[in-house]
């Protein structure tokens, strides 16, 4: 007979070990960001304008900049996305058409994001004529995110009981009305989990900025939605490989500033989440 506590022991320790692995790297990379990048997180480093070619100064208009690229990448990307997914778990029937879509769905969130910055930048720069600009780093950051997004709410749609949208049938409501007042309101925890990943992705991306819309060097804010912007990743990028004699606090500082700007988008939505769940009663 087999030894079923020794067997659960071998598979604790195990699983241990592969947390033990995943998480301690992260740790030292915080760790390292944190103690090479608190030195130089002042109020001028963060409220400033760069002087002197980003040797001084501070980096305020890549702070504003990564925020407007993210506000406009929610603003395309989260009302499609969940529009989609609606449509494709709600409404429409299981056929050849859209078995392709999910297909085509899945397939496009493993797409390297230098590619989507190459489609952005004949889309929307050339053919468009929007040029390097916020709208256009906007629009092809909002197409990168689109399939996590739809992705991440379809499986918060499948998770909600169908038993729901039977009783709702029942009552009279028609399938608008269950899924606006039974199906959402009960997926949403879901599908925050799945817009935060896809924003904070967006705001972490180099490649796809760097043809449509990011500067290393502009000491002033965007005056509006075709402008260029500083944005804080391609600006990591810069200070770490072309930018001679730049002290290694401002770059740790950069990346701790990026870094704290993503945890602060996941800490709303966990507060968020947790209060929906709480409304839960299944």
């Amino acid at each position: 007979m087999r030894d079923t506590r020794r067997d659960e022991r071998i598979a604790f320790s195990l699983l241990l070990m592969a947390t033990i692995l995943v998480v301690t790297p992260v740790a030292l990379i915080l760790g390292m960001v944190l103690f090479r990048g608190i030195p130089a997180l002042t109020l001028e480093f963060i409220f400033t304008l760069p002087r002197d070619g980003m040797r001084a100064g501070g980096i305020f208009p890549a702070i504003v900049g990564t925020i407007y690229l993210t506000l406009g990448t929610a603003v395309f990307s989260i009302p499609l996305g969940i529009l989609a997914a609606i449509y494709l778990n709600e409404y429409a029937g299981k056929n050849w058409l859209t078995r392709t879509i999910e297909i085509a769905i899945i397939n496009l969130a493993g797409v390297p994001s230098i590619v989507y910055g190459l489609f952005g930048l004949g889309l929307f720069v050339t053919f468009l004529g929007f040029g390097a600009s916020i709208l256009a780093g906007s629009l092809t950051l909002a197409i990168m995110t689109l399939p996590v997004i739809i992705t991440a709410t379809r499986e918060a749609l499948s998770s909600v009981p169908n038993s729901f949208r039977e009783v709702s049938f029942s009552l009279g409501a028609t399938r608008w009305q269950t899924v606006r007042h039974v199906v959402l309101p009960n997926a949403v925890p879901g599908i925050l989990t799945g817009t935060i990943l896809g924003l904070s992705r967006a705001a972490g991306e180099t490649a796809p900025i760097l043809f449509t819309v990011a500067a290393f060097y502009l000491p002033r804010l965007p005056q509006s939605v075709y402008d260029q912007a500083m944005a804080l990743p391609y600006h990591i990028y810069v200070l770490s490989t072309q930018v001679p004699n730049v002290s290694y606090k401002i770059q740790y500082g950069t990346v701790l500033v990026l870094v704290g700007m993503v945890f602060i988008l996941n800490i709303i939505a966990s507060v968020i989440r947790a209060q929906f769940r709480k409304k839960k009663t299944w």
